[in-house]
């Protein structure tokens, strides 16, 4: 960039001076900036001094220079007496937060082994999801209404309350929390059904580092057992955790754990299990759902680096 800030908000020379609603200085180290410079020598448009503008996490700050790296990994070393403004600036959302809510949902799909899919437009109909105690899930055989259906509001809804009712199925329709769709529906007299969920997500990396290797001292080991896209490891009968592969992603469900065994490990140890055969096939991001007012697992996902990206819930015909 070649335009001159109106007011330069670091004087040349400064190592970390302080001006109205800006700072720079050895403090910001470690986060993201951008940065104003003088390029020495060179001309912009207007006949003053040419100027660009760095963006990356900064490095250094000292012994005159500061060192900022950028998205692609390029270190540049800026003269402190060259620098014209700067300030830090949020850090950019990582990859898995800035997928889409519905991008997120059709990767859960991979969860049910059994799943039969209808597009509508964007939406997508699903039914035969089951848990992997047998019984039919919510996301396995609701409406993911996310998008564009491709057709009026109304004939889309009766599409959707069609094909459940020839299914002996209730018409629900999944939904983001203040989302259009959510909006456009209610008006058409969906109400809320429950299942208001918080989904999160985290790196599967980061998830291993942060899961023990070994299950609790006395408890057998894990066992897991295949379907396809999908596994679930068990221990015994009081404990099981079910996850589903779709490309790099990993969608976490069915995490159980047998009442009297609660709070002794064996979340942890299920889960570890899944995971490492998610690794195994190539998932580098994690996600789960987890209802609001769960605030056990909340508090457990959190402290393994689960993030949160958005809440839904299920709307049903009144």
């Amino acid at each position: 960039m070649t335009e001159t800030p109106d007011t330069p908000q670091v004087s040349p020379g400064s190592a970390g001076a302080t001006h109205e609603g800006h700072t720079l200085g050895p403090h910001v180290v470690g986060q993201r900036v951008v940065v104003r410079r003088v390029l020495p020598g060179e001309t912009g448009p207007t006949g003053g001094p040419a100027m660009t503008d760095t963006l990356g996490e900064c490095l250094s700050w000292g012994r005159g220079l500061c060192e900022v790296r950028t998205a692609e990994g390029a270190v540049v070393a800026i003269h402190l007496a060259d620098i014209v403004s700067g300030k830090p600036v949020p850090p950019r959302p990582s990859v898995r937060l800035r997928a889409t809510p519905r991008e997120v949902h059709l990767h859960a799909s991979a969860l049910f082994d059994d799943l039969e899919t209808a597009e509508l437009g964007e939406w997508l109909v699903r039914t035969g999801g089951l848990a992997a105690d047998g019984r039919a899930t919510r996301r396995g055989n609701s409406v993911l209404a996310c998008g564009d259906p491709g057709t009026s509001l109304d004939e889309a809804a009766r599409r959707v309350r069609d094909h459940y009712a020839a299914h002996d199925l209730p018409a629900l329709a999944q939904v983001v929390v203040g989302s259009d769709e959510e909006a456009a529906l209610q008006r058409l007299g969906w109400v809320d059904a429950g299942g208001h969920a918080e989904v999160m997500v985290t790196s599967v990396s980061r998830l291993l580092r942060s899961l023990p290797v070994r299950p609790p001292a006395g408890t057998e080991p894990a066992e897991l057992t295949e379907h396809g896209d999908s596994a679930i490891a068990t221990i015994g009968d009081v404990a099981r955790a079910r996850v589903g592969v779709d490309a790099d992603w990993v969608c976490v469900g069915d995490l159980w754990v047998a009442e009297p065994r609660r709070r002794a490990g064996l979340a942890v140890a299920v889960l570890r299990e899944a995971l490492d055969w998610a690794a195994s096939r190539g998932a580098t991001t994690a996600h789960l759902a987890v209802e609001v007012d769960n605030h056990a697992a909340l508090e457990l996902y959190r402290s393994l680096g689960f993030a949160h990206h958005h809440a839904y819930r299920f709307l049903a015909l009144d």
